[in-house]
């Protein structure tokens, strides 16, 4: 029987019993349980996976559904076992404005507008933080161990955003992995501010980014942007082709320069919503080169859907989600993230890599079979982020573990999780969500 790790149980570890572990996140050839599902037995060492064995072989029973780590044996009694969700796309620096910044009617130019100007009226170092760290605080309770943030980074907000950033990275470090992203137009890379953000960017250790569309001059927009990367060895991170528009086919030519430049970076695309309005020739030359380029990409379905193709009184019929399964196909590597949170860009959500993923699986049809999208929102993302130890279970990594009572994808996919334990090397943490009351001084 397939076993990963070596060495005897230590009985001074945690063990958990029977879990159903989604194949594409074990590193052995484990045997399918059903519904691409490992039946395994999991040995937990010094906060650590120590060895992971088929089920019956590489423990004693325990009781159900106990979670105290001084017995020694968690009996997980099928129930699934995740390693610890990763967000790739966020926008912590904008949430839960929705209070004093509603989105009058749900689109997406009065997202901006409303964003805009709560921005300048608003966001100073205490009032970013205070949501900051709210939104940090309900990932963390539902299991989250990396996220990478977009910061709004228009002057003069850039001088609050990122040392602000960097300190709660450090105050933050051990519990979740943050990432940074600048967040600009097109005027700011073309303009001498560029140089003066890409050097913030690198000395904070982030990630250069902006918003793409179709300006004039935007492959010399891109040609500044991939250079000012590239000379300081950051990876890059767009925002591309939000919208219904067919003619909006910037994807496309950041595939391009990525080729005509050879870029040695990483690069990432989030939204991608006009391809899914594209004759199916011209999305499928797009995403060829996207592959050539290795270009990964993020859908962000509740954001887009919330925004995309809305108008008063009227039932929207094209919802902007990218094309998933056709990337996947390909071999582009394909990630689900969050996106805004009870801000006008997205007037919900709690910052629940979980629920992303259920929901994805609805809108998307990533199901019959599931297969390899648990990764979406686990080992890929970590890869992507150059946080490789996360979002898998292997021995040897932490074990950042999220615990579901649930069995199969029915089971799991059908109600909101609210039981789920969540480990942190091994030992169970406070999940006790923060209460909105605590953010009402902001409003």
């Amino acid at each position: 029987m397939p076993t990963e790790g070596h060495g005897h149980a230590n009985t001074d570890g945690l063990r958990i019993a029977n879990a159903r572990v989604p194949l594409c996140l074990l590193e052995s050839d484990f045997a399918d349980a059903g519904e691409g599902l490992a039946l395994v037995d999991i040995e937990v060492a010094n906060g650590a996976i120590a060895a992971i064995a088929a089920a019956g072989t590489g423990t004693k029973p325990g009781d159900v559904g106990v979670i105290d780590p001084d017995v020694g044996v968690i009996d997980q009694d099928g129930g699934q076992v995740w390693p610890g969700l990763v967000d790739l796309h966020t926008h912590l620096d904008k949430g839960h404005i929705w209070q004093r910044a509603e989105n009058p009617d749900g689109t997406f130019g009065a997202a901006l507008e409303a964003a805009r100007a709560d921005r300048m009226a608003r966001w100073s170092p205490d009032d970013v933080r205070a949501r900051f760290e709210f939104g940090l605080r309900c990932a963390l309770a539902h299991g989250t161990v990396a996220i990478r943030t977009h910061l709004d980074s228009l002057p003069p907000q850039e001088r609050i955003a990122w040392p602000l950033f960097r300190e709660l990275r450090a105050a933050w470090a051990g519990r979740i992995d943050l990432q940074a992203v600048s967040l600009v137009t097109p005027d700011e890379i073309r303009d001498p501010f560029g140089e003066t953000l890409a050097d913030l960017v690198a000395d904070s250790g982030g990630i250069l980014g902006c918003v793409t569309w179709m300006v004039p001059d935007l492959d010399a927009v891109l040609e500044r942007i991939f250079a000012l990367a590239a000379e300081r060895g950051l990876d890059l991170d767009f925002h591309v082709d939000e919208s219904l528009d067919p003619g909006a086919r910037s994807l496309r030519h950041i595939a391009e320069a990525a080729l005509r430049q050879r870029f040695a970076g990483k690069i990432l695309c989030g939204h991608c919503c006009s391809l899914s309005v594209q004759l199916p020739e011209d999305a499928s030359a797009t995403l060829e080169l996207v592959r050539e380029a290795g270009i990964a990409v993020v859908g962000l379905p509740m954001c887009n859907l919330y925004l995309q193709d809305r108008a008063p009184g009227r039932t929207p019929r094209r919802r902007g989600v990218t094309l998933l399964h056709e990337m996947a196909a390909r071999g582009i590597a394909v990630a689900l993230a969050s996106d805004n949170c009870r801000d006008p860009f997205y007037g919900y959500g709690d910052h629940d890599v979980l629920e992303v993923f259920r929901e994805a699986v609805r809108i998307a049809h990533l199901d019959r079979p599931v297969g390899s999208w648990p990764a979406a929102v686990t080992r890929t993302p970590a890869e992507i982020m150059r946080v490789a130890e996360r979002g898998r279970i292997a021995p040897g990594v932490p074990a950042d573990l999220v615990l579901f009572r649930d069995r199969g994808w029915s089971e799991l996919l059908s109600r909101p999780q609210a039981g789920r334990i969540v480990l942190r090397a091994g030992r169970p943490i406070d999940t006790a969500l923060p209460d909105y009351r605590e953010l009402d001084g902001l409003f």
